[in-house]
């Protein structure tokens, strides 16, 4: 090849477009410390999200109930406006926590076989372990379905904030007092007069008992259900 034909510098950085790999054991360890920071970082940023939105349904739940409870001008469709506002939440919750599913999984996969195999070594460590994280890496995609974070969510924190709506709303149709032009009698005399209070516009009360039953059945099941021991689950009892 003449020295005209030869490439020039600028065409072998256009042919090479690619960085070069990790070739010495130093290398490789340097590229999986930074990874494993990068990924923790995603991973923190994802349980930020799924805290404020935690937080942000306890707002709600307080400061709902604060005015539903506090006058007897309120209406007890304000602790239902309330469980809407918290199963609004509860849904992006649920979208927000299967992202950091994810995440986490990588993490502790890194934590598990790389870094713990690194200070104490074990025989039993499983040789394909980062093939998971590279064909994570390459094609994303959720592990978990989103009906299953619904669950895990309403288990781990919304099933407590949906039983104090509940009570609040129980008191509430329950007790004259709270109930706008209600009378000063302490609580109701019979399950026709709670029926009655829990009328809500030109819904009848059995109507809205009925609803709020149903809603509540699937808590209920939620709350029980329980997780199959399958991926992160499998190991070790500390999970979000």
């Amino acid at each position: 090849m003449s020295a005209s034909q030869a490439p020039t510098a600028l065409e072998e950085n256009i042919e090479r477009r690619a960085p070069s790999l990790p070739i010495t054991s130093a290398e490789k360890s340097n590229m999986i410390i930074h990874y494993y920071r990068g990924e923790i970082g995603r991973m923190t940023s994802w349980r930020d999200r799924i805290d404020r939105t935690t937080n942000w349904a306890i707002t709600v739940v307080a400061a709902l109930l604060s005015v539903s409870l506090s006058t007897s001008s309120s209406h007890h469709g304000v602790v239902l406006f309330a469980m809407l506002l918290v199963s609004l939440l509860l849904l992006i919750e649920a979208r927000r926590y299967r992202f950091f599913d994810v995440y986490r999984a990588r993490v502790r996969k890194l934590e598990r076989y790389y870094f713990a195999q690194a200070l104490y070594p074990e025989s039993d460590l499983e040789p394909n372990w980062a093939e998971a994280i590279a064909k994570s890496l390459r094609h994303p995609s959720f592990l978990m379905s989103y009906r299953e974070a619904l669950y895990r969510r309403v288990r781990r924190n919304y099933s407590w904030m949906y039983l104090i709506l509940l009570l609040a709303w129980g008191l509430k149709i329950s007790t004259p007092k709270l109930l706008p032009d209600g009378e000063q009698a302490d609580v109701v005399f019979s399950w026709r007069e709670a029926v009655a209070n829990a009328a809500f516009g030109p819904l009848p009360g059995w109507t809205v008992l009925a609803g709020v039953g149903v809603f509540y059945g699937f808590v209920f099941f939620a709350s029980l259900h329980q997780a199959s021991d399958e991926g992160e689950l499998a190991h070790g009892e500390v999970h979000v």
